[in-house]
């Protein structure tokens, strides 16, 4: 560890991480944002869903001031947020087979639609099979992993694929396997992730891409405002009527 301060130098991390995506996913990005551009303009759903910290960066994506109305989350109970008791049961869950299954032949997913799955390491069995009984469904699959588990740590589902292996389109966060950033000679594991900030960077990235290519196509994006500035609330409520045969997290 270098004499800079640990904040600095975590944040000089974060930052070389953002301009590593920035500059190498960019076509990713960009294909990513058209495919939930032609969703919409076409009539389909939004989902995404993560498990574990990784639904930290799904759940930025739904009824969020600026972003998309039209994204909804897809709930896995118990593996969905950090606050499954006990801890342990969330990174449990994710190595199920047949648990995503159920939940795809559960849920209002139909062909047509777009799901977001963001899994950082990508080789649990929750995230594979998702992505591939999805594709099964007609849904269009965006995976949001980091590509270099795939080559560094072993699957655990039963194909040996990971979920890059089963994504019309794979967006690569560049996450070190490990997701810690730095190292101290006094402390014995390494420390200080960044995937929840490049991750919801990445994403945001997209979500702008979705919106100025529907805005460029005629289409005016069904945006939200805040709540907490004057008429976000009406603004909402009328793009929520209109689009309520497509938004879920309401009922």
């Amino acid at each position: 560890m270098s004499d800079r301060a640990p904040a600095g130098q975590f944040l000089d991390a974060a930052i070389d991480l953002l301009r590593q995506v920035r500059d190498e996913e960019a076509d990713s990005i960009a294909a990513a944002g058209t495919l939930l551009a032609d969703t919409v303009e076409n009539g389909g759903r939004l989902f995404a869903f993560g498990a574990g910290h990784s639904s930290l960066a799904a759940q930025d994506l739904v009824y969020r001031a600026g972003g998309l109305a039209l994204m909804n989350l897809l709930a896995v109970p118990g593996v969905v947020g950090v606050d499954v008791m006990p801890a342990p049961l969330g990174s449990a869950l994710e190595r199920v087979d047949g648990l995503a299954s159920a939940v795809l032949d559960n849920s209002p997913l139909r062909a047509g639609d777009a799901l977001l799955i963001i899994s950082l390491s990508g080789r649990n069995a929750l995230p594979v099979e998702m992505a591939l009984h999805a594709r099964a469904l007609g849904v269009k699959v965006i995976g949001v992993t980091s590509v270099a588990y795939a080559s560094q740590t072993g699957s655990r589902h039963s194909s040996g694929t990971y979920l890059k292996d089963h994504c019309d389109l794979v967006l690569d966060s560049r996450i070190a396997v490990g997701d810690a950033e730095l190292t101290h000679d006094k402390v014995p594991a390494p420390f200080a992730p960044a995937s929840t900030v490049v991750t919801s960077a990445l994403l945001q990235a997209v979500m702008a891409t979705t919106a100025t290519t529907l805005a460029d196509r005629g289409i005016e994006p069904p945006l939200l405002r805040s709540g907490n500035v004057d008429g976000g609330h009406d603004w909402n409520a009328q793009v929520m009527e209109r689009y309520a045969d497509r938004i879920f997290y309401r009922h």
